[in-house]
């Protein structure tokens, strides 16, 4: 199977690193998020992506933020684009709407269905039906760089493997540029997924996505719901923290970089953070590759 190549042994020489981040409910939350933003932005991410809520709520928020990176940082940003709760011409709106803004980059999703994970998805009427129907209507208002995402241990409405693959062909068929996996703990369960992709033909690059939720209750709940399974040793280390915010955080930093590490032997060089909005947990998972703010390099 074909890798990225990158040397393990030069820590931090040649990886690179991609941000995700989510809408804001409050006002306080809003200050975290742009706090994070500016500590992050050192970092010099490929891209940054901003998602949406739950069955394509805070759609306004996402477009709102998405914008003001493109406008006040050098951040390269991707709005979440979702099939839920949206006609065609309006998910084609809000798509020249970004590219009149100068954002080039989306991420390109079913969705999941408007009445919570685990219900029956039902495309909406006069809506794109799936990712790939999405991605091709994409392809044909502007060339957007188009992010998918992918699920290692296989979505949950997808029957196997196979037919997880076989959905991802047909997103990067339609036009999409690189996918994007659903978070995951086990290095062989990605390496698995990839050596699949390959086989069926896939050439475009599939980046691992690595969780920074340092609530572990949140954590399994997430996990539950994606079906990401979580190792034992894991669980066991998070043991007893629930009021120690402090000494959770550095577990997370410390179980990520370790996954990241792991993959990095095998020739894994791009990550994709999922950053629950928090720059401290982000910034140590990047100490603790060897990657640096680029002023800091600098310096």
């Amino acid at each position: 199977m074909i890798r990225s190549q990158t040397n393990p042994h030069d820590a931090g020489k040649g990886l690179r690193v991609s941000f995700e981040f989510f809408p804001p409910k409050t006002d306080a939350m809003a200050a975290r998020l742009w706090e994070t933003v500016e500590r992050l932005e050192p970092m010099a991410p490929d891209f940054v992506s901003v998602t949406y809520g739950a069955g394509g709520s805070t759609r306004e928020r996402t477009q709102a933020i998405v914008k003001r990176m493109a406008e006040e940082t050098m951040l390269r940003p991707a709005g979440h684009i979702t099939c839920v709760a949206a006609t065609k011409d309006e998910i084609d709106q809000v798509l020249r709407d970004y590219w009149a803004a100068g954002v080039k980059r989306i991420v390109a999703l079913r969705g999941d269905p408007t009445d919570g994970i685990g219900t029956r998805y039902v495309p909406h009427p006069g809506g794109y039906a799936y990712a790939s129907d999405l991605i091709a209507g994409a392809r044909k208002i502007a060339d957007f760089d188009i992010s998918v995402g992918c699920y290692p241990e296989v979505h949950p409405d997808a029957p196997s493997l196979k037919a997880e693959v076989e959905n991802l062909k047909r997103k990067f068929d339609a036009g999409a540029t690189r996918a994007i996996s659903q978070f995951f703990f086990y290095p062989d369960v990605f390496f698995k997924f990839v050596d699949a992709a390959r086989a069926a033909g896939i050439t475009q690059p599939i980046i691992p996505g690595i969780m920074l939720q340092s609530n572990f209750n949140g954590l399994k709940r997430m996990a539950d719901l994606c079906g990401t399974a979580i190792p034992a040793r894991i669980a066991e280390m998070y043991d007893g923290l629930e009021d120690d915010p402090e000494t959770r955080d550095l577990v997370t930093a410390h179980v990520a970089a370790e996954l990241c590490n792991r993959l990095a032997e095998q020739g894994v060089n791009h990550f994709h953070f999922y950053t629950m909005n928090r720059a401290g947990l982000s910034l140590s998972t990047c100490r603790l590759l060897g990657l640096k703010p680029q002023s800091a390099k600098a310096a």
